[in-house]
């Protein structure tokens, strides 16, 4: 049975999820790039470093934000968000990386994961994973379909 989701449904998948796809594009060609994300119900919430992506979301704040859930080809749930990023200064940026890394930073390290014995360090390094540029988008308009067999 296909169908569409309902906002508490939306919401659920929006909540659950750590990964997202972010559409954009400079008015010549479509640009989408998986992201890390979290959700507090109003905005998405992610964070990224100097490159193509941000400077097309600049240029044109309008974005497509979508979201699947899938257990197999004919039991999935997909949410897709328009949008608009707003990119995030100061407090409100600190605020966002509390928001974000509340989230997903615990489930980017898995504690059974171990450095290997002739690392030069001796330690994980997760410099890489804090971005420069934290954002946030605006929802505009949220849809949501589904099958389920």
């Amino acid at each position: 049975m296909l169908g569409t989701l309902n906002e508490t449904q939306i919401n659920n998948v929006l909540s659950s999820q750590v990964i997202g796809r972010v559409a954009c594009t400079d008015g010549k060609q479509p640009y989408i790039v998986p992201v890390t994300y979290t959700y507090d119900g109003s905005y998405i919430y992610g964070q990224t470093n100097e490159g193509m992506k941000l400077n097309i979301l600049r240029k044109n704040p309008n974005v497509c934000f979508e979201v699947d859930m899938m257990t197999d080809m004919r039991n999935w749930q997909s949410v897709v968000v328009l949008g608009k990023f707003e990119e995030l200064k100061n407090k409100e940026a600190d605020e966002a990386r509390e928001v974000l890394f509340g989230r997903v930073f615990s489930l980017m390290t898995s504690s059974t994961i171990h450095v290997h014995e002739h690392a030069a360090t001796g330690k994980v390094d997760d410099s890489t994973r804090v971005k420069h540029v934290m954002y946030r988008i605006k929802i505009k308009k949220v849809t949501g379909r589904f099958e389920k067999q």
